[in-house]
């Protein structure tokens, strides 16, 4: 069963989506979902770099909520800076951040992260993974915005996948 579905979560989660992006339960439709969800699956096997470990899943769950309320607050700041009347007055700058992680899924769960918070944008990672170029909307200190991505980010992305 297990070399026909590689991965059944995400095979149940591919089908759901399929299903609910068609608008249709045809048998046409139900059969293309179930080719794709465990096609796709298979396929992408070997993309993957490493096999995901999750070591801490109550860190994880707390990263994600964390994940969650700061991207709420930076669209709120993002809006403020954009509409209020000092946007001028905002500096905005790349940011270096030396990096310790060096799991590749943390890594790129990092990448995701950082893309999903407004005002914050990956720009490169160093071909030695040793260190991220972000550009950030509004820099006053740029080691406190060192800081936080290594403390609110990094330290617990190195908890759940090292």
């Amino acid at each position: 069963m297990r070399r026909l579905v590689h991965h059944p979560a995400l095979s149940a989660a591919l089908f759901a989506l399929w299903l609910v992006l068609a608008q249709s339960i045809s048998a046409g439709t139900l059969l293309l979902g179930g080719a794709l969800a465990l096609a796709a699956p298979a396929l992408a096997a070997g993309l993957r770099p490493l096999p995901v470990r999750v070591r801490r899943p109550l860190v994880a769950a707390r990263l994600a909520a964390r994940v969650v309320l700061d991207a709420l607050r930076a669209n709120a700041t993002v809006i403020r800076t954009i509409l209020g009347a000092g946007a001028r007055d905002q500096p905005s700058r790349f940011v270096r951040v030396p990096l310790e992680v060096r799991d590749p899924n943390a890594l790129a769960v990092l990448a995701m992260i950082i893309t999903a918070t407004p005002g914050t944008a990956w720009a490169e990672v160093s071909t030695d993974r040793r260190a991220l170029l972000l550009h950030v909307l509004s820099v006053h200190d740029e080691a406190a915005v060192v800081d936080d991505i290594k403390r609110r980010y990094e330290r617990p992305l190195m908890e759940i996948f090292e």
